[in-house]
């Protein structure tokens, strides 16, 4: 395709993966093992809460790794041969992931990212070209996607939105189903070489992770129905005027945003954070009277909590809270 002045060249082509069987997305999900122990806090951190969830064993695959950097939980998309290419151990793994997030207390915030200076190129269209099996490569967890049917909708924050605050730190391509699943989480930050938008009408195909319903709920719809109908690239300044993410920083520090943006959610009370995090979406198509009392039901629990009264002594006594999720 054409490229206009001033526009990055694309990474290779990719596509969203075609869906499976449709399952309720509300379907119930089994718990994940929790994560290993978080090390101490880097000078100049906000404190974190002491870990004692027990830790059997990490969660991840060979496309996916998953580890504690104190109450945040770091999700690395590693396939950096492919440029992160969806395939089905990563898609298990994401779905995992995200469970144990949950699941876990002592986890506050989740950081996405990418390996090998690139976050997501959606769908492998050499395997997809080559594969009549939905071209995701990784066969031996099917046994995991035919369990659950909708496991894929679920890892790609379709069908599954994380209590957890998510931040997404992108490096390099984040394409098709990359700037799909992108849509699914709540803080944005980019490398000045970041690439965004949907490729796949460009492919002749449907961006069916959810684009045509959340993109023009999250930026102006002239520009969702552009980078939908055009397939056309983005940079990272681009994505950022049209407010499809929100920090742009130099390459190579996204992560290191990332985490510190974290770092400042787990100072904060975790049950106000959920709460304030479940009630912006909850509300988000409600008429603002409908909202307003439903902001109530969520909000008016947190102020009996003790963790509301331990930020009030926190502040009394000059020092930083201690909270405990009670």
């Amino acid at each position: 395709m054409p490229q206009t002045a001033g526009q990055p060249s694309p990474p290779p082509e990719p596509a969203h993966p075609s869906p499976s069987p449709q399952a309720s997305p509300h379907s119930a999900a089994p718990p994940s093992p929790r994560s290993a122990a978080p090390p101490p806090p880097r000078p100049g951190e906000p404190p974190e809460p002491p870990d004692t969830t027990p830790a059997p064993r990490a969660a991840g695959t060979e496309h996916l790794t998953v580890r504690r950097t104190g109450a945040t939980l770091v999700i690395t998309l590693n396939r950096p041969e492919a440029r992160n290419a969806l395939s089905l151990p990563m898609l298990v793994g994401l779905y995992d992931a995200w469970q144990e997030a949950d699941a876990t207390d002592a986890v506050r915030s989740i950081v996405l990212t990418g390996a090998g200076g690139a976050f997501c190129a959606g769908m492998d269209l050499k395997a997809l070209a080559a594969s009549g099996t939905g071209g995701l490569t990784g066969q031996g967890y099917r046994d995991r996607m035919d369990a659950d049917p909708d496991l894929h909708w679920k890892a790609l924050l379709r069908h599954h939105r994380p209590r957890k605050p998510v931040v997404a730190a992108v490096e390099g391509p984040c394409v098709a189903g990359g700037t799909e699943i992108l849509q699914g989480t709540d803080i944005r930050v980019a490398g000045t070489s970041a690439v965004f938008g949907l490729y796949e009408v460009r492919r002749g195909l449907f961006p069916i992770g959810g684009s045509t319903v959340r993109l023009q709920r999250q930026i102006p719809r002239t520009h969702a129905l552009e980078m939908l109908l055009t397939g056309r690239p983005y940079s990272a300044e681009e994505a950022l005027a049209i407010g499809l993410i929100g920090h742009v920083v130099p390459d190579g520090t996204a992560l290191d945003r990332a985490l510190a943006i974290a770092a400042q959610i787990n100072a904060c009370g975790p049950l106000a954070v959920e709460a304030i995090k479940a009630s912006v979406y909850e509300t988000a198509e409600l008429t603002e009277t409908e909202g307003l009392a439903a902001e109530l039901e969520r909000g008016r629990p947190v102020f009996a909590t003790e963790d509301a009264r331990e930020g009030a002594r926190a502040f009394a006594e000059k020092r930083d809270p201690v909270y405990r999720r009670a």
